[in-house]
């Protein structure tokens, strides 16, 4: 499970050949949530602001991890996204 990002004590991944819809893994201590890409749609419960933070840094990076999630659908590497500041 690639690393993507961290930021604020959230670390955010993509499965290998996920299935779909696109979508990414955000960790924040025992809480985890799965993100879709293109919507947004959250599952799973986060500390409401951890989740404001998730959220914020997913609208900034939408195509990137559009990219990403490709590359993981092909087994390849993804790249780093940059944390949120």
């Amino acid at each position: 499970m690639p690393v993507i990002s961290r930021f604020l004590g959230i670390v955010i991944t993509m499965l290998w050949n996920d299935h779909a819809p696109p979508h990414f893994h955000a960790r924040y201590g025992e809480f985890e949530i799965t993100v879709e890409i293109e919507t947004g749609i959250v599952e799973g419960k986060f500390p409401p602001r951890a989740l404001r933070h998730v959220l914020e840094w997913h609208e900034l990076h939408k195509d990137e991890l559009m990219n990403d999630w490709d590359l993981c659908r092909q087994a390849e590497m993804p790249n780093p996204i940059q944390p949120l500041e």
